[in-house]
């Protein structure tokens, strides 16, 4: 049986379609990044609500990569195994038993995401962790940490080249590669990179339109401590400056850093957004106001309407 739908319900869907078409337009063929904290995948619902967002995304014409991390569950498993994870200006000292568990973590996280994909029909394939990712990595050389000393981040990787081709290649064929920031050096050897890290790169290395990174904040907060704080938009010199006034910490300094990466290597925008806000990657994307903050080289980039009403 066909419902009859009322007129003001046929209005919006109709106002919302409008509203809609400059942006199919203007991102249709481009390619976003999208990297997801591991927290997200904490819950099954935030999980699917990711993805089907993603989906449509996809079926408008736009080419997503997903960039997926594993820290809540990997420091979880760690805690149960007996082991004390140690995280560092917001990244992870990884000794042997602590890679095994990101390995297994990893993979469950991959598993659950290609499982969904598929009860939404969206093609997914899943690259790193079970098999060859996109990065090849060498292990990072002790560093001198102020307030830390020199410390030894064990089994962590650094990126040393991006093969973009093996990416390219299934977005060409109409897949969404899931990536694991589990890399591999020249030898096979496995390395943990920060997610973060690796979105900004392959954002940069892909010529993507944007870089998302979906967060369990609504954005960037000028005072940590205050929620409405939430700051619309910014360059490069006020992230800067929010970093010298201690307005960043923990992981959001991993965070700064791969904003910073990717916009030098010429990605025009990077959005910090919510996961847990209801369609906020599509709000963030298809309309003006947006949700969270939107990070540019600079302000001058911004077009006026930006300005006024914060946009991304």
């Amino acid at each position: 049986m066909t419902m009859k739908m009322n007129n003001r319900d046929r209005d919006i869907v109709v106002a919302a379609l409008k509203h809609a078409a400059p942006y199919i337009r203007m991102f249709k063929r481009k390619t976003f990044v999208v990297k997801a904290g591991g927290e997200l995948f904490l819950s099954p619902a935030n999980t699917h609500a990711l993805l089907e967002q993603i989906s449509i995304l996809y079926q408008v014409g736009v080419r997503v990569v997903l960039v997926h991390g594993a820290g809540p569950q990997s420091t979880q498993l760690a805690q149960d195994r007996g082991l004390v994870p140690r995280i560092v200006e917001g990244r992870r000292v990884t000794d042997k038993q602590t890679l095994e568990v990101m390995t297994e973590v990893n993979l469950e996280i991959g598993a659950q995401i290609l499982d969904i994909c598929k009860s939404i029909e969206l093609p997914a394939v899943a690259m790193g962790a079970s098999n060859p990712g996109p990065v090849l990595a060498c292990k990072r050389p002790p560093a001198e940490i102020k307030g830390e000393g020199p410390i030894d981040f064990g089994f962590v990787g650094d990126i040393e080249t991006l093969d973009t081709n093996t990416v390219q290649a299934e977005l060409d064929q109409g897949n969404v590669p899931v990536i694991s920031a589990l890399s591999a050096d020249a030898g096979g050897a496995l390395l943990n990179i920060n997610a973060d890290t690796v979105a900004a790169s392959l954002a940069s290395a892909l010529n993507a339109e944007k870089l998302m990174l979906a967060t369990g904040t609504a954005g960037i907060l000028e005072n940590l401590a205050d929620p409405g704080s939430l700051i619309s938009y910014l360059d490069l010199a006020g992230l800067k400056k929010l970093q010298e006034n201690g307005s960043l910490a923990d992981g959001m300094l991993p965070k700064a850093k791969a904003i910073e990466t990717a916009i030098n290597g010429g990605v025009p925008r990077v959005h910090i957004i919510s996961y847990s806000q209801p369609d906020s990657l599509l709000l963030e994307v298809f309309t003006n106001e947006g949700t969270g903050t939107l990070v540019v080289k600079s302000i001058e980039a911004l077009t006026d309407a930006e300005q006024a009403t914060g946009v991304a």
